[in-house]
């Protein structure tokens, strides 16, 4: 399977140990995270799931050790409504990018876990995949590059201001798609 996360990023993670995996997953699903906290808050019933999205982003950043509940939290995370296949299929504007934050979790929950190269590159495909769906729906956007950017800078052994920059994209992300919203 081709990925658009860029080859360099990926031989890193297929290179590097654990805790390299485990910051890039954190990385990647703070900037998702405003996409799903954002999008689903106010839905009936959903309270729980947005603190549960909202702890296990918390707690992937301790990277210097793998979530040793995170089989439980993906079991319990594909049980989301965002994850579930439906006939008609994802048409909506905000159950779109709800989805691919969802899926980046998913990811990032096994890659910490478990310390896979491939599921911090799937997690990370993920991200890059809503950024350039929103880059396409943006006029003059930059997420995707954004994104790639912040995906090399949480690889590069310097992770100072990497959590801030990630919080300041997944604002930014979420603003972006709630303008489209409002079309």
């Amino acid at each position: 399977m081709e990925t658009l996360v860029e080859e360099a990023v990926a031989e890193a993670l297929r290179g590097g140990g654990g805790e390299g995996i485990r910051l890039y997953v954190a990385a990647c699903t703070e900037r998702m995270a405003p996409l799903f906290v954002g999008l689903r808050a106010g839905e009936p019933g959903r309270e729980a799931d947005m603190d549960f999205y909202a702890e296990s982003v918390r707690d992937l950043w301790y990277a210097d050790r793998p979530l040793v509940d995170a089989p439980e939290r993906v079991r319990l995370l594909e049980r989301f409504p965002e994850l579930q296949p439906t006939e008609e299929g994802i048409t909506d504007v905000a159950d779109t990018y709800a989805f691919f934050a969802a899926l980046c979790l998913r990811y990032a929950l096994l890659a910490h876990g478990s310390g896979s190269a491939d599921a911090a590159v799937s997690c990370g495909h993920a991200a890059l995949t809503a950024m350039g769906m929103l880059d396409r729906n943006v006029a003059g956007a930059g997420f995707l590059g954004e994104e790639q950017r912040l995906q090399s800078l949480s690889l590069s052994g310097d992770v100072s201001g990497l959590w801030d920059a990630s919080v300041t994209a997944g604002r930014e992300r979420f603003r972006a798609v709630v303008g489209r919203l409002s079309r």
